[in-house]
């Protein structure tokens, strides 16, 4: 559009490095990604519980939550889901660029969506986390009554029922939801995230 022509990006005076620095922790996107009832919600904020005790600056995205907001626009076919995804990548972007880290709960069931989001940001600023948690598992949970639901076709393109699921091919980390606790599973993420650098090799948990 020729308007774009019009719009330059402003640098600001106080950069991600500073805010790294003043932080005393890398900034990073931590995306979250599993089935509906895989646990991505409740163990992305029992990670951020343990980072806040480490001092760390951090924020949730959570796919309900966004829906309330930011995407209450949008439905859930294919293509929405999509704009749904590229929203919360530019989203996160601008977190990492402020510093913090931000942790990410969305199904974000199609490979190429979540491959997008990847690279909107530079190489090891997106930390994919595979909730891994068998269906069977994800329904007898089922905390909304959606699988029940999907079943009775009272939900269309519902993510393992009536639309696709593609589990990440090689993500970062993978918790297996289904045979870990929540503690186990947010204690191996940050055990994780000090390996990577991400966090400062000194307090380990």
């Amino acid at each position: 559009m020729e308007y774009d022509k019009n719009i330059v990006w402003h640098h600001s005076q106080i950069s991600r490095s500073h805010r790294e620095s003043l932080n005393g922790h890398r900034s990073v996107i931590l995306w979250f990604t599993g089935l509906s009832g895989a646990g991505k919600s409740t163990i992305a904020h029992s990670v951020e519980a343990q980072l806040y005790q480490q001092g760390c600056r951090t924020f949730v995205l959570d796919g309900d939550n966004i829906r309330h907001g930011l995407s209450k626009d949008l439905g859930f076919e294919d293509a929405d889901r999509k704009e749904n995804i590229r929203r919360i990548a530019e989203v996160a972007r601008l977190m990492l660029d402020a510093g913090n880290i931000t942790l990410t709960a969305f199904i974000s069931p199609f490979r190429l969506e979540r491959e997008l989001a990847r690279s909107t940001v530079a190489d090891g600023d997106f930390i994919e986390i595979y909730c891994n948690c068998d269906l069977t598992v994800c329904e007898q949970r089922d905390v909304k009554g959606l699988y029940r639901r999907a079943r009775l076709g009272e939900i269309a393109h519902f993510t393992g029922i009536s639309s696709p699921y593609e589990p990440p091919e090689t993500p970062e980390i993978v918790i297996d939801t289904d045979q870990m606790s929540i503690e186990e599973c947010s204690t191996h993420i940050i055990n994780n995230l000090h390996k990577m650098g991400i966090l400062p090799p000194n307090s380990p948990i």
